[in-house]
């Protein structure tokens, strides 16, 4: 089976490529990946990749001849979209015509929502699963607002991106005033509530109207950590596998209210994000249109979303199409680094290392 998979630089693509050739015992894959930058490392990575191609950006001109040629070159049998800003060119492809093979990819409206921060916040206010925010530009001059209405700690960040882009806890004026000039390249800001709780993560893979799996995990430590002033760079480097049916609950109900606002079939594979309050209330804080860079993590844990698309994809007839929780071990975390396979093992284990 040959499987394109777009935007090998980057750690999820990479991720989902182990998944597949490690943890999945489905079919034989052959994978051909691409990136727009040569000194990416998945161009070279010849274990994961039987072929690499270097294509234009998304927002170019020469995308889709370059996309089109390839797939017809290698026979392409399925497409598996990963870059945030591929994943819009896609899905405003499927919009206007037919994809030039089968990819699993949202419903344009939706994806455009979930891209941007404070729109989603707005549509989901009402039903309290959100945090108090406030969306502001670069240029406002009254940033004080913002304190009133938040009246504390906040967080702020981009309101467009991923990997904690312009990201930090701001406790006054003066060091919001100074995060806005360092970061020039942010036009709008989203200031929320600061949650002092877990950090997790609920992934949902939708297909053809229907929610089938689901699986939880929280993210606790981040890789390269100190680079970034928030603590946060979007690669969780340790992390637990969690059995949350109440997160999925939450989860789904927020979906199942953007779905409706959009109009839009369910279908496609959402990473939706939350945060816990003091009093272990989860807020969601994101929603991604696509896998999560510790994707192989979860199927090293026995939930492999990557096969289960790719199965989709290929129209299994032995793919089970009820509906399924992962469930994992109890006390089941996983470690990781930038160049090396996750470890799985039982968090009393760690514990039991650290005091010897």
């Amino acid at each position: 089976m040959k499987i394109l998979i777009t935007g090998v630089g980057g750690p999820t693509p990479r991720s989902f490529a182990i998944a597949l050739k490690k943890y999945s015992f489905y079919k034989r894959f052959e994978l051909i990946g691409t990136d727009i930058n040569p000194l990416a490392m998945g161009l070279y990575q010849n274990e994961l990749f039987h072929k690499t191609y270097l294509v234009p950006s998304a927002s170019s001109p020469d995308y889709w001849n370059a996309i089109e040629s390839l797939i017809a070159e290698n026979q392409i049998d399925m497409a598996i979209i990963l870059p945030e800003l591929e994943v819009m060119e896609w899905s405003r492809r499927k919009a206007t015509g037919t994809l030039p093979c089968k990819a699993l990819i949202p419903d344009y409206s939706m994806a455009e929502l979930l891209v941007d921060k404070s729109k989603m916040t707005e549509i989901l206010k009402d039903l309290d699963i959100v945090p108090p925010s406030v969306t502001f530009s670069r240029d406002t001059l009254k940033l004080h607002e913002v304190f009133d209405v938040l009246k504390g700690n906040f967080w702020v960040r981009s309101t467009i991106g991923t990997s904690g882009l312009g990201s930090l806890k701001v406790e006054d004026e003066a060091s919001l005033t100074n995060w806005i000039q360092i970061n020039p390249n942010v036009s709008q800001f989203i200031a929320s509530k600061f949650l002092s709780g877990r950090n997790l993560a609920c992934k949902m893979l939708y297909y053809n109207g229907k929610l089938l799996r689901t699986a939880c995990a929280e993210r606790v430590n981040y890789i390269m950590a100190k680079v970034a002033p928030s603590g946060i760079t979007g690669n969780t480097s340790f992390g637990r596998l969690l059995n949350e049916p109440d997160l999925v609950k939450e989860a789904k109900r927020a979906m199942d209210h953007l779905f409706k606002h959009t109009g839009t079939e369910q279908h496609g594979f959402f990473t939706v994000d939350f945060k816990e309050d003091e009093n272990g209330k989860p807020y969601i804080t994101e929603i991604n249109v696509r896998h999560v860079a510790f994707t192989q993590c979860f199927a090293a844990g026995g939930a492999n979303f990557a096969s289960d698309t790719v199965r989709l994809l290929n129209e299994d007839p032995e793919f089970d199409l009820a509906y399924k929780m992962y469930e994992f071990e109890k006390d089941l975390i996983f470690l990781r680094d930038v160049d090396s396979l996750p470890i799985l093992m039982k968090e009393t284990e760690l514990l039991k290392h650290s005091r010897s």
